[in-house]
């Protein structure tokens, strides 16, 4: 019996690694579609004002980590529902506000803070394992293309540019729910965008991995399998990525798909810039 046992957990434990070694081929030879330009343009004012939404959850405080930390953004707006510990460190130092806020699809009472908003970071979101499809679409279609719906109706001059992080997988034509209304709200927010200043950006990431303060060992362990095909970022880095990308205003066009590789790249040119700046 305890041989049995030993031949299930070695066949197990091999079938896991060889499904892990699959999943980073996979992505080492097919992620990665976009190269940042060398020597590109940059506009040291896009990021000056940051809007940051769902700030509180795993991917959102890695987001919020990476606006308050970049030395050109001067002020972060967080749209929240509840507080945090990063939102009320960055509001004791003074470069946080936050605006509790309950109906996600109704963004009038913002309209002060909307209008000198540079640039969106879009963590908001939820799990479709166990949620009703019409409260999925509330909160992926009808709560996006609620705000930038809002923030035009404020502000249509450029730089300006909307970050969702969509995730992998995500297909307007796919054979999951989930899949198919991400990928409409990516075009919705885009289709909006068309003839004034917005640039809107579709982060279809593989796993996020979360700031220091909310990983744990079996966290890391996963970050470490999957770093080889590229599969795993963290949420600062995406959060730089979508700042290098806002700041290269003559770079990217609206509607421009990110897969995790791309993500990391930019995020790299990021961290570049940030060294030579110093």
């Amino acid at each position: 019996m305890i041989s049995i046992l030993k031949k299930i957990l070695v066949f197990g434990l091999l079938g896991f690694i060889l499904l892990i070694a699959g999943f980073d081929i996979w992505g080492y030879l097919t992620l990665g579609k976009i190269t940042p330009q060398a020597d590109a343009y940059i506009d040291d004012n896009a990021n000056r004002v940051v809007m940051v939404m769902g700030a509180t959850g795993s991917v959102g405080d890695g987001l919020l980590k990476a606006a308050i930390e970049a030395p050109e953004v001067d002020k972060v707006h967080v749209v929240t529902r509840r507080t945090s510990p990063r939102i009320e460190e960055g509001v004791a130092e003074g470069k946080v506000t936050m605006h509790m806020h309950e109906d996600f699809t109704d963004y009038a009472a913002l309209g002060d803070a909307l209008q000198e908003v540079d640039t969106v970071l879009w963590g908001l979101g939820a799990t479709s394992i166990g949620m009703d499809d019409d409260i999925y679409t509330l909160i992926h279609v009808d709560f996006p293309v609620a705000f930038v719906k809002e923030w035009l109706s404020h502000r249509s001059a450029g730089p300006m540019s909307f970050h969702s992080v969509t995730g992998m997988g995500t297909d307007p034509e796919g054979d999951q729910h989930w899949a198919r209304e991400k990928g409409r709200a990516e075009i919705e927010v885009a289709e909006m965008a068309d003839g004034n200043g917005l640039r809107t950006f579709g982060y279809r990431s593989a796993f996020v991995r979360p700031t220091s303060e909310r990983s744990n060992a079996g966290i890391y362990l996963a970050e470490y399998l999957l770093r080889p095909g590229h599969l795993v970022i963290t949420g600062k880095q995406l959060g730089e990525s979508m700042l290098e990308i806002s700041a290269r205003t003559k770079e990217l066009p609206n509607y421009t798909l990110l897969d995790n590789a791309d993500s990391i790249a930019y995020a790299k040119a990021y961290e570049a810039r940030m060294r030579s700046s110093d």
